[in-house]
């Protein structure tokens, strides 16, 4: 990457990321840079579009996209396959929240006044990983992916695992001996997966069982004689 550019990145990660899109200003970004104010027309275009590359490297995860494409590949059974998705996905959310206090600052920002590049870096980096995830619950399930019952498992997982990697100030209030050790963080990734297996696999079987119902053939009444 070109040395200008990388600078001008990093100060504004900083800056975005302590006062958000809307109270950032490019003069206060170069100045940080050490770079003339016309360079971030020439590297980025303009402030929003700068913008957009420092949120999409705060989400972005090259390496996160590629093992979940691998555990989706394998020749595994869904159940399998989710539990190790959850494990993942939990295990990346703590990293990233321990590296990168800055990144976690920046999201704030942007969930209290979004931008329209929340929908660019949202489509670019989210979206392809939710619908690998809605497609393997609609196995278990029996449904599309696209059926809103899928989507809405999904998401309940995906809040599950946001809730333990976010929300790590109000946990430690309510439950002070959670200290994401190894091992804790394993019972918490089973758990996550026992909690949402149990309803996926309840409700496919419950599906299944209005399906016999419904084939099976009704038998005719004789009607009695006079």
């Amino acid at each position: 990457m070109d040395e200008t550019r990388a600078r001008l990145l990093e100060a504004a990660s900083a800056v975005f990321a302590d006062h958000g899109y809307h109270g950032a200003t490019v003069r206060e970004i170069c100045g940080r840079a050490n770079v003339n104010l016309a360079l971030v027309n020439y590297h980025f275009g303009d402030k929003l579009e700068l913008y957009t590359e420092v949120l999409r490297s705060a989400v972005k995860d090259p390496e996160r996209m590629r093992k979940i494409h691998e555990l989706l590949e394998q020749n595994e059974q869904p159940e399998a396959l989710l539990r190790n998705i959850i494990r993942l996905m939990l295990d990346h959310m703590l990293r990233r929240r321990e590296r990168s206090n800055l990144h976690m600052r920046l999201m704030l920002h942007e969930l209290a006044q979004p931008t329209p590049a929340i929908a660019r870096v949202v489509d670019e980096s989210l979206k392809p990983v939710y619908n690998r995830l809605c497609m393997l619950l609609g196995r278990i399930l029996g449904l599309p992916p696209e059926d809103d019952r899928t989507k809405l498992c999904a998401q309940s997982i995906i809040g599950q695992i946001i809730h333990y990697a976010h929300h790590s100030p109000v946990i430690s209030r309510l439950w002070p001996d959670l200290k994401m050790t190894p091992d804790q963080q394993e019972m918490v990734a089973q758990h996550i997966a026992d909690f949402s297996l149990s309803h996926l696999k309840s409700f496919g079987g419950a599906r299944k069982a209005a399906k016999l119902i419904l084939k099976k053939p009704i038998k005719k009444t004789r009607k009695a004689k006079k």
